[in-house]
């Protein structure tokens, strides 16, 4: 039997991504400015923000132009690296 195959995604399209990360001033700033440098569209107006349940996290969901996986790569590397972030989806 052969393993079923992921279904690939075809580029470019619109690509969810969702960050989450403490809660402190200035993370949608930083994470915007991030994203934005890949894909200029990106606006607040893309992004849905959403406190945990205590306030201690952010959680942000952002959708961005794809324009293929060297993009993504190099740009969750970049969010991984920030300090306030704790998980890159």
């Amino acid at each position: 039997m052969t393993e079923p195959v992921a279904p690939k995604i075809e580029f470019p399209c619109e690509y969810p991504i969702k960050v989450i990360g403490d809660a402190v001033p200035g993370f949608l700033d930083e994470i915007l400015g991030i994203v934005s440098r890949y894909d200029e569209t990106v606006t607040s107006k893309k992004v849905k923000e959403r406190p945990s349940s205590k306030g201690k996290y952010t959680a942000l969901t952002i959708k961005l132009w794809a324009t293929g996986e060297p993009q993504l790569k190099s740009m969750f590397a970049e969010l991984k690296a920030c300090t306030a972030v704790r998980m890159v989806l």
